[in-house]
């Protein structure tokens, strides 16, 4: 089969986290989240594919969400460009894209529902509409060929698609998935509902207050504390401002490596 790769590179950060604990004790109540209505309005822009020619194409991606599979994503993914990605801050946003303006490859009345946890980086020796697909101010969604043929036929290639934003629905609760080493602790945060996109996180000790987390990459938060043989609790804030509160996600006894699980956001 013929592949229709965009003239750029998607970024892969082949970072695995396994999930090897899972324990919450939350008592907050969650949020509602919610996609605002212009946000949800649709939208032009164009779409291409890649096909995966190793399973190992499905760990990494520029959000650090690790092995896509294990942490809940599947293939249902996306790689956003530049103009879309927000240097990361989009990640974990999910889109619903639709196929437009071409009778011949469109697949009529479908529409798919995909997740952002890819960059799709601009290649400045083409210009925009000469092979650049990814640069600015292209709005270009690079789609893994499951998603991409159930909305067109695979021959369309470079396929102008109509999109927007919609609330993310999740089984199960918000991960965190904690690494790091010494007083470095970086944690990775995924499978969160509503609008899906985290704007800022903190951490508590139940020997601290509250402290503000700072973003690494994708949606890896880190801070330099000694939180170790301290039960851990976050307080996750989504980027339409809604808030989660999970307290004693993680035991004293945790440790790097592992993964746990504590509320979840609201979505109507």
């Amino acid at each position: 089969m013929q592949l229709f790769l965009p003239s750029l590179l998607l970024l892969l950060a082949a970072l695995s986290h396994p999930a090897t604990s899972h324990y919450s004790s939350s008592t907050s109540s969650p949020s509602s989240s919610t996609i605002s209505s212009s946000a949800s309005e649709w939208r032009p822009a164009r779409a291409t594919y890649y096909a995966a020619s190793n399973p190992r194409d499905a760990v990494g991606g520029a959000c650090g969400y690790g092995d896509l599979v294990k942490s809940g994503y599947g293939m249902a993914t996306v790689g956003l460009s530049e103009t879309l990605f927000e240097r990361g801050q989009i990640c974990g946003a999910c889109f619903e894209l639709r196929c437009v303006d071409d009778l011949r490859w469109c697949i009529p009345g479908t529409s798919i529902i995909v997740t952002a946890t890819n960059f799709c980086a601009p290649n400045y020796g083409f210009d925009p509409d000469g092979g650049g697909h990814c640069n600015p101010p292209n709005k270009h969604f690079v789609l893994p060929i499951e998603a991409f043929e159930k909305i067109a036929i695979w021959k369309a290639g470079n396929m102008p698609v109509q999109y927007r934003r919609i609330n993310c629905r999740r089984e199960g609760s918000i991960r965190f998935t904690i690494d790091g080493g010494g007083i470095f602790i970086s944690v990775l945060i995924t499978n969160v509902a509503g609008s899906g996109d985290i704007a800022a996180v903190k951490i508590k000790g139940s020997r601290t207050g509250w402290l503000p987390m700072g973003r690494n990459w994708g949606q890896n938060w880190h801070i330099n504390a000694d939180l170790k043989n301290q039960a851990l609790s976050f307080e996750v804030t989504a980027s339409d401002r809604s808030t989660v509160t999970a307290y004693n996600v993680a035991p004293r006894n945790w440790d790097y490596g592992q993964t746990f699980e504590g509320k979840q956001f609201e979505t109507p």
